[in-house]
């Protein structure tokens, strides 16, 4: 059996790791320390606006995050309810300890993925193809295929204040001489920022005056396959920044790292740390902070919008000044984190180096903040790692298909400056995806890759035969609507009435998530036609293969500035270069008439 290694066990390693052993792969996960696989390294949620998406995808395609937070969850909510079906995203507080030992437990089930505890040094090439890795204890492991998912490890420097730690994450050491090799290698590194809060002792928190942040009355699980949540569930809280706050951080600007030249990485704009807030928003009077539990049996409290990298003794000031927190306790003070990562434009759409044949890279080394794109990006990269040692072609998923695509594809083709977060807002056609139809998208993928077992198989395969049913018999089915009788179709574009979800799926045979993908089908059915045509376009110009040789600077017309970005990025597809910031319309049908004139002689080269 060919062998696949996968460096790092956070989420993204985890996926990759699930879904190429599912495919059969003879798996071995490289981690610095067992006992630190799928850990909560910051924000002890799963899930969030366009974050939930991904996680709802990662499950139909056979995933393990969205049962672990099932199973671990202790606040579910839905946000966006009131702005439409297209924006709903699902989020969920988890149980830190819980979800980790869960996430541990499910991956030990797999016979065929083994755990080392070890650090990779450097990547072992021969001939543009991977061979295996060198390793600090276990020196040569020979491997076909391999998967990068170092997150914050790669020459990771924390910072307090003028105080600087060598590390990726809380007291655990950095990777060093793998991002030496990654040079060596010829890959091009960057190097990013990202930052945690300090952590809070809940007993010495006056939660009297704060506003209570319920969980939602009616739950609605992650995974397609659960069918409840079991946990208690909690209330988190809520409070926020004020003048002296901002008072006592505006005086202590010259030792914040991120103001001072200390840090010189770019961090996250849309999770910036409490003194970038204060400095970039200084209309702002106050910044709101979500006190959310880590577990329920645990005393520590995550206090959601307070990063910092300041000196202890400044967060020491300005926490205490926050409502509800005057005499709080702090467990462990916030920090920053510097760390290398890869140019994600030397990746091909499948995540597979472009000049290496068989290392794949998923999570943070890719540009990318939060577990749930780590995880999605993993996922991705375990499938065409395993397909690859198959000698199958790449798993690529189009942007009008999932959020996972979308991402993908603006890191491949556009990189990034910042850590990236998936928003539902870069999905142009986020009608067409969303969290309750993503087993519609993408369920046909998971059972053609085997991604799925039996049992869950059979269960899809049903689900997507009522689906189908439901659809094209929509103007014939009946519902009774306070005494009237009329067709589903009507039924659910009527806007005046409380459609009764699980009396009709009851009444119709079928699971009621199944019936709401199909209303919430056929309510959008007027802007979908629309979408479609959009989409027809994108599928034309993304069918245009371009060849890997192809030299620009011999196409006519071709802007000077373009055949330089081209040349470097080498983008596989003309759609991918229609996406590229400055690309005209002239641009792509230059490229596309120099492409057909080319081919013509030869042969059309189409995905």
């Amino acid at each position: 059996m060919r062998r696949l290694i996968v460096i790092g066990g956070g989420h993204a390693g985890i996926e990759a790791s699930a879904a190429a052993a599912r495919m059969g792969c003879d798996v071995i996960m490289i981690t610095l320390s067992r006992n630190k696989i799928g850990e909560m390294s910051c924000n002890p949620a799963i899930g969030g606006v366009g974050k939930g998406q991904i996680v709802k995808e990662i499950d139909i395609l056979g995933g393990i995050m969205a049962q672990a937070i099932d199973r671990t969850g202790i606040q579910f909510r839905k946000l966006n309810s009131s702005r439409g079906c297209s924006v709903i995203s699902s989020r969920s507080q988890a149980d830190r300890y819980l979800y980790q030992k869960w996430m541990q437990n499910r991956i030990e089930t797999y016979c065929n993925i083994k755990i080392l505890e070890d650090e990779v040094e450097s990547i072992c090439v021969k001939n543009n193809r991977v061979n295996g890795v060198e390793t600090v204890r276990n020196g040569f492991i020979k491997a076909d295929a391999v998967v990068v998912t170092t997150g914050t490890f790669l020459k990771g420097l924390m910072h307090q204040g003028e105080k600087k730690i060598q590390g990726g994450r809380y007291s655990e050491p950095p990777a060093n001489n793998l991002s030496n090799n990654l040079l060596d290698l010829g890959f091009e590194l960057i190097r990013l920022k990202t930052g945690t809060p300090p952590r809070l002792l809940k007993s010495s928190i006056n939660f009297d005056g704060l506003i209570k942040v319920p969980p939602d009355k009616t739950i609605e699980p992650f995974s397609f396959w659960s069918r409840s949540v079991n946990l208690p569930q909690i209330d988190c809280y809520l409070t926020a920044t004020n003048d002296s706050v901002h008072d006592i951080i505006l005086k202590n600007r010259e030792r914040s790292p991120i103001f001072n030249g200390q840090i010189q990485a770019c961090g996250p704009r849309y999770c910036p740390s409490i003194e970038d807030k204060v400095f970039r928003f200084s209309n702002k009077t106050s910044h709101q902070i979500f006190l959310e539990p880590e577990g329920l049996d645990s005393d520590i409290i995550y206090p959601n919008g307070i990063s910092t990298s300041l000196p202890i003794e400044v967060q020491d000031q300005f926490i205490r000044l926050i409502p509800g927190l005057s005499d709080v306790k702090i467990v462990r003070y916030g920090y920053a984190v510097e760390y290398d990562a890869i140019k994600p434009t030397q990746l091909k759409q499948s995540l597979e180096a472009k000049h290496i044949e068989g290392v794949f890279f998923a999570g943070q080394i890719n540009g990318t903040s939060g577990y749930e794109e780590a995880a999605g990006q993993g996922i991705i990269a375990g499938i065409n790692a395993a397909l690859y040692l198959k000698g199958e072609p790449p798993f690529v998923l189009k942007r009008n298909e999932a959020y996972i695509a979308v991402m993908i594809d603006d890191l491949t083709s556009l990189g990034v400056e910042e850590p990236y977060r998936m928003f539902t807002s870069r999905v142009e056609y986020r009608l067409s995806i969303r969290e309750d139809n993503a087993f519609v998208r993408l369920g046909e993928y998971a059972i053609k890759l085997g991604l799925l077992p039996e049992q869950k198989r059979v269960t899809l395969e049903k689900a997507l035969q009522s689906y189908h049913f439901l659809k094209s018999n929509a103007n014939k089915l009946k519902v009774d609507i306070s005494g009237e009788s009329m067709n589903l179709e009507k039924a659910a574009k009527r806007a005046d009435i409380e459609f009764k979800y699980g009396e009709y799926a009851f009444n119709f045979g079928v699971e009621e998530k199944v019936l709401r993908a199909v209303v919430n089908d056929i309510k959008l059915s007027g802007y979908l036609a629309r979408q479609h045509r959009e989409i027809s376009w994108l599928e034309r110009v993304e069918s245009i293969k371009l060849p890997k040789e192809l030299d620009y600077s011999q196409i006519p017309g071709l802007r000077r500035e373009f055949v330089e970005k081209l040349s470097k990025i080498r983008p596989e597809t003309l759609g991918q270069v229609a996406r590229m910031p400055g690309v005209t319309p002239s641009t792509i049908v230059t490229l596309e008439l120099y492409i057909k004139k080319k081919n013509e002689s030869k042969q059309v080269s189409y995905c």
